[in-house]
């Protein structure tokens, strides 16, 4: 009987972000346009990369494969947040749910490893030009994109093993615009405390251990540039400004919720907002502003559909 009752949850509220019309319609088209420059910003970006043979690099390769990552992370929230911005009744369920908190996860640990793989790259191409394209080789490229996902789906399947087998019977109000484990951990019919613990020892732990790592790797490179260069350091910091631009709007939200895993107020789920729009969304612009190798690559691009329109 006791099993019964703890079945009864098949679907969860989203309470979503605003409960006002005028607000919701704001949000709407917003993110509607967000969306619409995550997919098309980053699908440009890739098709770019493959296109043009002067971007086959190490480099471009990862990035390429970044915003392939942002397009699925944005997908797995982004257009359902939309919808439910028309509904009164917000309803996501059980299942669905579970499901979307596994491929978020997956995403963000692919989406970290990446970072460092690049910072990796930025760090090889600057302080040992001379023996970078050995370094980085395509084996290594690779290598880094599979143990991303490896990464990415041995984190998701770590937390979702217990939350699954958590028991709900209720409440399901889930004071978000999406599902997350600390969110729906605070749900279940059980003592959360020791849950709690391997949420924070885990995504909050990679977290901070990534963020940390990735900051000190820019600092190292600036401070070798700095010995090398006599005090200059503008072109590491113009090489460097994009990647560290990214890793911060990308790790802020994530460590306010993971490392103190259980927020009293619903502040993080307007954080989360830049992981799942704002960041996928200003990545092809942040990588692509002062690139000088993608604009180049952009003006040929275009003389070559100019090129064929004219034949």
């Amino acid at each position: 009987m006791d099993q019964l009752n703890y079945s009864m949850v098949s679907e969860f509220v989203l309470l979503g972000l605003s409960s006002s019309w005028k607000t919701k319609v704001f949000l709407m088209l917003t993110f509607s346009a967000l969306y619409l420059g995550i997919i098309v910003g980053n699908l440009f970006i890739v098709i770019l990369v493959i296109a043009d043979s002067h971007l086959h690099s190490p480099m471009y390769f990862l990035l390429a494969n970044l915003s392939l990552n942002d397009v699925w992370v944005s997908c797995t929230t982004v257009p359902k947040m939309i919808s439910d911005l028309l509904k009164e009744h917000r309803v996501i369920s059980f299942h669905s749910c579970m499901t979307q908190m596994c491929f978020i996860h997956i995403m963000g640990g692919v989406e970290m490893v990446l970072l460092i793989a690049m910072a990796f790259d930025r760090y090889t191409a600057i302080c040992k030009p001379l023996h970078y394209l050995r370094i980085m080789s395509p084996k290594l490229c690779i290598s880094f994109v599979i143990a991303g996902w490896v990464t990415g789906v041995v984190h998701a399947l770590s937390q979702f093993s217990f939350v699954i087998n958590l028991p709900f019977c209720g409440p399901n109000e889930v004071d978000s615009f999406y599902c997350d484990f600390p969110r729906i951990i605070q749900l279940a019919c059980t003592d959360g405390g020791k849950f709690e613990f391997i949420i924070a020892a885990n995504s909050g732990f990679m977290s901070m251990g990534t963020f940390f790592l990735l900051l000190l790797s820019y600092m190292f490179i600036l401070i070798t540039v700095w010995k090398r260069s006599s005090g200059d350091l503008s072109k590491a910091l113009v090489t460097l400004s994009s990647h560290i631009t990214v890793v911060v709007l990308f790790f802020t939200p994530c460590i306010f919720l993971y490392v103190w895993p259980f927020p009293t107020s619903g502040v993080d789920k307007y954080l989360f907002i830049a992981d799942f729009a704002i960041t996928p969304a200003l990545n092809p612009v942040i990588y692509t502003l002062r690139n000088k190798d993608i604009w180049v690559s952009i003006q040929r691009l275009y003389k070559r559909i100019g090129y064929d329109r004219l034949c």
